[in-house]
Parts: C-alpha cells; sequence; structure tokens
C-alpha cells in the first residue's frame, strides 16, 4: 500500500478491485450456465422428473468449472491490482478455490465431524425454532415452493414419496454445491484477499440473505406477508456469517456442503408433509425432537472445541468493528466501511439478479 493514500481511499480501492473480479466471475458463469439453461430443454421435456435434478447437477458442474477458468482470465486482466492489494504469494486463485474441495483420509473425519455439528448445532435448532414459534412460515413456503404445475422449478413436491424423496435428495445435493462453492467458495474465499477476512464474511453474508429474500419477487409470494421473507433473510444472513467463517478458518468447504444439503431436505420434507396434508407437529415428533436430542449430546461431547470455535468467532466478529491499524483506520473510517461493505453486498446481488 502506498503510504500518501489514505484509510478511506484504500477501503474503496479494495472494494473496487474485488468487485471487478466479481463482474468477470460473474461473466463466465452466465455464459456457461447457457449450456443447461439453453441446450437441456432440448434433450429432455421439462414436464419430465428427471429434467430438475439434471438440471441441478449442471449447474453445479458448470458454475465450479466457470469461476476455476475465468479465475484464471481474472489474474491476468488484474495483474496490477493484484499486485498492489495482495500481499501474500498469490500464484495460483483457480488451484486455491479448488482445494476448498479437497478431502483427504486423515482430514475426512473432522470435516465430517464439523459438517455435523454445523447441522445439529446451528441449522437444526434454527429451522425448528423458526416453524415453531412461526407456523404460518411453513405455510408461507408451501406456498412458494408449490408451483402448482406452472414450471419445472419445485415440481418434485408434487410427486409421490419416494420420486419426491430421489428428487429431494439429488437437487438439493447440488444446490448446497451450487451456492456454497459461490457464496463462501469464490465470493468469501477470494474476498478474503482482497479485503480484510471480516468484512469478505459480512458482504458475502449480506449477500446470501438477500439472495433468499428475494422470494418476495416470486409470483406466488406476491401479495403475501413480508415479515417471512425477512426471517428467512434473517436465518441466512446468521447462518451466512458462522458458515464464512467456519471456511476461512478451516479452509474446508464440505462442512458447509453437507449441513446444507441435508437441512434442505429436512426441511424439504417439512414442506412436503404440510402441502400432503400433515402439520408441523408430525415433523416435531418423529424427525426435529430426535435430532435436537442428538444435537445436545453433540454439544456436550463436543463442548471444548465448540467452545474454542465460539471464542475465536466472537474475537474475530468484534475485529469487524474495530479500527484496522494496518491501514491506520479512524472511527469515522470503520462507520464509512461497514456501510460501503453492506452496499457492495447489494451491488454483487442486483448484478447477479439481472444476469441469472
Amino acid at each position: 500500500m502506498r503510504r500518501t493514500e489514505t484509510p478511506l481511499k484504500i477501503i474503496f480501492r479494495q472494494r473496487f478491485s474485488y468487485l471487478l473480479e466479481v463482474l468477470i466471475i460473474y461473466l463466465g458463469i452466465f455464459i456457461f450456465l447457457l449450456i443447461p439453461n439453453i441446450l437441456l430443454p432440448y434433450l429432455i421435456d421439462w414436464n419430465s422428473v428427471i429434467y430438475e435434478p439434471i438440471y441441478y447437477i449442471l449447474r453445479a458442474v458448470v458454475l465450479i468449472t466457470a469461476i476455476s477458468i475465468f479465475l484464471y482470465l481474472a489474474t491476468f486482466i488484474m495483474e496490477k491490482q493484484r499486485k498492489k492489494l495482495i500481499l501474500e504469494e498469490d500464484i495460483s486463485p483457480s488451484r486455491n478455490f479448488l482445494s476448498l474441495f479437497n478431502i483427504t483420509k486423515k482430514n475426512f473425519k473432522f470435516q465430517l465431524l464439523y459438517g455435523v455439528l454445523l447441522l445439529f448445532l446451528i441449522f437444526i435448532p434454527l429451522d425448528f425454532f423458526t416453524y415453531f414459534f412461526s407456523p404460518d412460515m411453513l405455510s408461507f413456503m408451501a406456498v412458494v415452493a408449490y408451483p402448482a404445475g406452472e414450471s419445472f422449478v419445485n415440481s418434485y413436491f408434487m410427486e409421490s414419496y419416494y420420486v419426491f424423496l430421489l428428487s429431494v435428495i439429488i437437487i438439493q445435493i447440488f444446490v448446497a454445491i451450487y451456492e456454497e462453492s459461490l457464496v463462501r467458495g469464490f465470493f468469501t474465499n477470494r474476498g478474503s484477499d482482497y479485503i480484510n477476512k471480516m468484512s469478505a464474511v459480512i458482504i458475502t453474508s449480506f449477500f446470501f440473505g438477500l439472495l433468499h429474500f428475494k422470494i418476495v419477487l416470486i409470483e406466488p409470494s406476491l401479495g403475501l406477508p413480508i415479515i417471512f421473507p425477512i426471517i428467512w433473510f434473517l436465518q441466512t444472513f446468521f447462518v451466512g456469517i458462522i458458515l464464512a467463517m467456519v471456511v476461512l478458518r478451516k479452509h474446508w468447504i464440505f462442512p458447509a456442503i453437507f449441513a446444507h444439503t441435508l437441512n434442505n431436505i429436512i426441511s424439504a420434507h417439512s414442506i412436503w408433509n404440510y402441502i400432503n396434508g400433515q402439520d408441523f407437529s408430525f415433523m416435531t415428533i418423529f424427525v426435529y425432537i430426535p435430532l435436537l436430542v442428538i444435537g445436545i449430546i453433540l454439544f456436550i461431547w463436543q463442548f471444548p472445541r465448540i467452545k474454542e470455535s465460539l471464542s475465536i468467532g466472537f474475537k474475530e466478529f468484534k475485529s469487524y468493528f474495530a479500527r484496522d491499524t494496518r491501514i491506520k483506520e479512524r472511527s469515522s473510517d470503520v462507520i464509512n466501511r461497514i456501510i460501503l461493505d453492506f452496499l457492495i453486498g447489494v451491488i454483487i446481488f442486483l448484478i447477479g439478479l439481472v444476469l441469472f
């Protein structure tokens, strides 16, 4: 960094360069997504039960491919900016991105453990208490998720249980891969090379929340109370912060994908049962209560590890509101940085909304 630059100028330049790379990657994703968006309808009837699973499989595959390839392109286009902003040696951003998916015999059990803890201590309690204390939330989700045959999206909710089960497993695995690869794998992980880690966490978690809040734009939700999309936004914003911090700290993306997938499958069962005449008490008794009990056991068993992670997490989160001594921030700079981070999250969301 040049000493003559003010902290505010550094803050703006870091985020502008990060946003420029996001635009390059967005372009790559947009181009590659033309494959499932245009070609697949010519190959498979969109009314077929296999259309939607194949569509989401292709989406996840082309997303990872696009990010990997266009990170190479961004490296050449933004070489000067990278030298100024990224202090650590940054030989291959694509390799760094793909390394998040690395699972070895040595670390697999720890990655699985983190995934299980995220699922049982974060996702499941959050979903259960949301549906329990706001039962109309489940009704809202059922209306939004149930397309009544108007399109292929979520059409598996109209099928028999076994078709639904097979579809929801395949679809939610690849939905989680798609979202985690984009949000935590690229936005957060790469963002932490340009800006401080907690700014990358907040920007991408805010984006993740907005990604789910956009449900208000879907036709079935028009005219319904806006409180439910707001609740979903707050849920996903909170979960996004935790997932992003875990990915940055451990450099593993499998735990996030694992927990995200299984939570979506469980939540989809709540919606499917509601659509088919079962109220939430069925899921409470036979699914959520047993899972919450398992969560309590896991919490007691892994308490030292959880306590350490929470301590580190709180310190990192508090640091976001402190002055960055590396660039000699003042109190006013901190406020401007926070405002700018949320603005960047909105910009990334709006651009993605237009492109995809």
